[in-house]
C-alpha cells in the first residue's frame, strides 16, 4: 500500500478531492459511464463539500455507498442521507444513484442493480479501529461469505455491538476496484491500519483485503 500523510484534515480533503476528480475525468475519457463507492460516517463529509463542486460530467458518474444502514435515508445514521446532503448536490445532483437499500425485489433486485454498476472505476474506504470497512466486521457471523470469492455483490450483515443491521458491498466487489483509497485520521486508526497490514487476515482485520494496491490517505488530525 501507499501511504500519504497529510498536514491537516483540510489539505487531506481537498487533495483527495482532485485526486478523486482526476480520476473520474479520466475514466470518462474512455467509458459512457464511470462507477464510484464512496463510505458514509463522518469522516468523509468535507471531502465530498470539495468533490461537488468539480467539473465532471456528472450525469455520466454513478455514486454508491460503499454500506447502507437499514434505516430510512431521513435517518441522522444513514449513508445515502449523508452523500444526497454532501455530495448529491449543485452539478453533482446529475449523478446517478444506485443506493443499497433492497426494494420490493428483495436482495436479488438489490444484487442486480449493483452488477450493473460494477466495476468500481473508484473505491473509498473507511476503517474503524476495529479495523472494519465498508461493513464487513470482524466477528460478524455473516463475514466469512461475504469475504468468499463467490459471494454476492452485496450481502446482510449483522455487526457486533450496532445498533442495527447493514448492508454492504463484499469482497469481490472491493477487491476489483480499478483505484482504491483509503481515507482515515488520527492516532489510533494509524495503528490500527499497521496492525492490519501485520495482521494480513481478512477474517480478523478485514481492511487487510484492500491493503495491496491501495493509497492510504491519513492525517493525525481528527
Amino acid at each position: 500500500m501507499k501511504l500519504i500523510e497529510y498536514a491537516d484534515t483540510e489539505m487531506m480533503m481537498i487533495d483527495l478531492a482532485n485526486t478523486l476528480a482526476g480520476e473520474i475525468n479520466a475514466a470518462l475519457t474512455h467509458e459512457d459511464r464511470v462507477s464510484v463507492a464512496l463510505p458514509g460516517g463522518r469522516t468523509p463529509g468535507p471531502l465530498y463539500d470539495d468533490l461537488c463542486g468539480t467539473s465532471l460530467d456528472w450525469d455520466r458518474v454513478r455514486i454508491l455507498p460503499t454500506d447502507e444502514r437499514l434505516v430510512g435515508p431521513d435517518h441522522p445514521r444513514s449513508n445515502e442521507g449523508m452523500l444526497r446532503a454532501r455530495l448529491l448536490t449543485g452539478a453533482a445532483a446529475q449523478a446517478r444513484f444506485v443506493g443499497l437499500r433492497p426494494g420490493a425485489d428483495g436482495m436479488a433486485g438489490l444484487a442486480d442493480r449493483v452488477a450493473r454498476a460494477l466495476p468500481l472505476n473508484v473505491l473509498v474506504l473507511g476503517m474503524g479501529e476495529d479495523m472494519h470497512t465498508a461493513s464487513l466486521f470482524p466477528g460478524a457471523p455473516e463475514l466469512e461469505s461475504a469475504l468468499a470469492p463467490d459471494a454476492p455483490p452485496v450481502m446482510q450483515i449483522t455487526p457486533p455491538d450496532q445498533p442495527e443491521p447493514r448492508i454492504t458491498l463484499t469482497a469481490p466487489v472491493l477487491r476489483a476496484a480499478l483505484s482504491t483509497h483509503i481515507l482515515i485520521t488520527g492516532a489510533a486508526k494509524r495503528a490500527a491500519l499497521e496492525r492490519a497490514a501485520a495482521l494480513a487476515d481478512p477474517q480478523r482485520a478485514p481492511i487487510a483485503l484492500v491493503l495491496k494496491g491501495a493509497t492510504v490517505h491519513w492525517t493525525e488530525e481528527e
